[in-house]
């Protein structure tokens, strides 16, 4: 018996990435089975007894002959199921059960359940990107998420048997995601949160200058609702956000309604999340919530209970916008640029400094609560905000300050100022020249600097939320004012762990 080939173009996930996979298939004589090479995993191994009761329950034949599966490039390896679709094609090619021109232009994307559906996978959206940058055709499940848009070329294929009447016949997937801002309406809204005007206006610094912020209060002070409201007052995702947002939370596995609305993601690990949970790995390495939160925000309650190894992971991905995990098999890079907002009792038991509340806690367990956040994280937080319990006069009344509206307005405008500013004046190398402070303001920030010990980091960022504040303004040059305010906030991150003292 002369050997039969047949070659189908599928993919793989490596990371947040989907890599073209040539599906060849020969067969041979000898003893009946399935062999696949090429550097499978378990889950890729399993697709022999999946595509044999797939092939049977449409109404094919199994050849009987040896069949040969390679999965090209070997040095990759390949993990998952997405290739169960892309293997049967490729079987059936080469067993002249389906024509050629079934696989010409394609990429073939889907697990195949025993009776001949075909299921989606996790990564469409990646997968997606890759056929429209090889300019070939998706075929996937047609149960799949996946919409069109971004000039992708996607069809739905419900059942294997479907192929017979070839890739014309199946119908193209959706009609398109929404549009960035659309639908993008939310019931969250700052108005709800009575009595904690200065923390807006920290909340709105933060948002217009791209800052994290650290808000330290006691519990019921309202710091969880001001982290959830703050997506309300960032700029809608633009169409290239929303993609790398939706390719990331398509290869986590993860439900993506709010991002193809146009809403910035919001992520709230709890405080006994693991390392891995954090920033990515596992096997197969998969993004973490840094990266779930990419181009959105990410807010951690309770901060100093995480663990401290968790935090410290932090510090590079914050600079970078990046996190980079090497495994034996290479090295694994996610985006994850997202805006960090924290919130921490200022002791265990949450009533330090809180004037209706005595604290018990001894000074040694308020310090070394405190320190559990760490001298290098905290230097990389711009913003700190003590949040104190609202009146309850306020509360009852139900009085209201700046609204999402408002705050939004406030942050477009800033955002709006700094990009003319910057496309108009050349970009100094120094962060504090490229701040334009005036002489006053100059002078002011070198006193206060010396006297409260300020670090060269810590001068940068100084000098960066100086400058937010008066973008807020409209201000080209930063006056002595925005300096002050802004190490107001930054001598409210030097206090938090000086309060056991006081």
């Amino acid at each position: 018996m002369g050997a039969e080939t047949g070659a189908v173009r599928g993919a793989a996930l490596r990371g947040v990435e989907a890599l073209q996979v040539e599906v060849e298939v020969s067969t041979s004589g000898g003893i009946p089975g399935i062999d696949i090479v090429g550097m499978p995993d378990a889950s890729v191994l399993e697709a022999r007894s999946r595509v044999r009761c797939a092939l049977r329950s449409s109404g094919f034949d199994l050849p009987r002959a040896h069949v040969t599966i390679n999965l090209a490039p070997s040095y990759i390896r390949k993990t998952g199921t997405a290739l169960d679709l892309p293997i049967a094609v490729a079987i059936l090619i080469a067993t002249k059960q389906l024509p050629r021109r079934v696989a010409e232009g394609a990429l073939f994307v889907g697990e195949l359940a025993l009776d001949g559906t075909v299921c989606p996978v996790r990564g469409e959206m990646a997968y997606a990107l890759l056929a429209r940058e090889l300019g070939l055709t998706l075929l996937t499940s047609a149960q799949s998420d996946l919409a069109g848009g971004w000039g992708l070329d996607a069809r739905g294929v419900t059942r294997l048997g479907q192929l017979r009447e070839g890739p014309e016949a199946l119908g193209p997937l959706g009609s398109g995601p929404a549009c960035p801002g659309e639908g993008a309406g939310e019931a969250l809204d700052f108005s709800d949160v009575v009595d904690q005007e200065l923390a807006k206006r920290a909340m709105a610094i933060a948002a217009a200058g791209r800052h994290g912020i650290l808000m330290v209060g006691p519990p019921g002070a309202g710091k969880t609702m001001l982290a959830r409201r703050l997506p309300t007052i960032l700029p809608p995702l633009t169409e290239d956000e929303q993609a790398e947002a939706l390719v990331i939370h398509s290869v986590a596995g993860q439900p993506a309604e709010g991002l193809a609305s146009g809403r910035r993601p919001f992520r709230a690990p709890h405080h006994s999340t693991s390392i891995g949970g954090l920033v990515g790995g596992g096997r197969p390495v998969t993004p973490g919530e840094i990266s779930l939160a990419h181009k959105g925000v990410l807010f951690l309650d309770e901060l100093p209970e995480f663990a401290h190894n968790a935090l410290q992971a932090l510090r590079q991905p914050l600079e970078d916008r990046q996190i980079r995990l090497v495994r034996v098999d290479g090295v694994y890079t996610f985006p994850c640029d997202f805006q960090l907002v924290a919130a921490a009792n200022p002791c265990p038991c949450g009533h330090l400094g809180d004037p209706g509340h005595e604290c018990r806690c001894p000074a040694a367990k308020i310090a070394a609560y405190q320190a559990r956040i760490g001298g290098p994280l905290m230097d990389r937080i711009d913003v700190v905000v003590d949040v104190a319990r609202p009146r309850s006069s306020s509360v009852i009344q139900g009085r209201e300050g700046m609204d999402s509206k408002e705050m939004s307005a406030l942050v477009a405008a800033a955002r709006e100022f700094g990009s003319w500013r910057e496309s108009r004046d050349e970009v100094a190398r120094d962060p504090v020249a490229a701040a334009a402070l005036d002489a006053r303001a100059q002078a002011t920030f070198e006193d206060l600097a010396e006297r409260l010990a300020l670090g060269g980091r810590a001068i940068v960022r100084v000098a960066r939320v100086a400058r937010t504040i008066a973008d807020m303004e409209r201000r080209e040059r930063v006056s002595a004012d925005d300096v002050v305010e802004a190490l107001g906030f930054r001598s409210r991150a030097l206090g938090f762990r000086s309060r056991a003292l006081g």
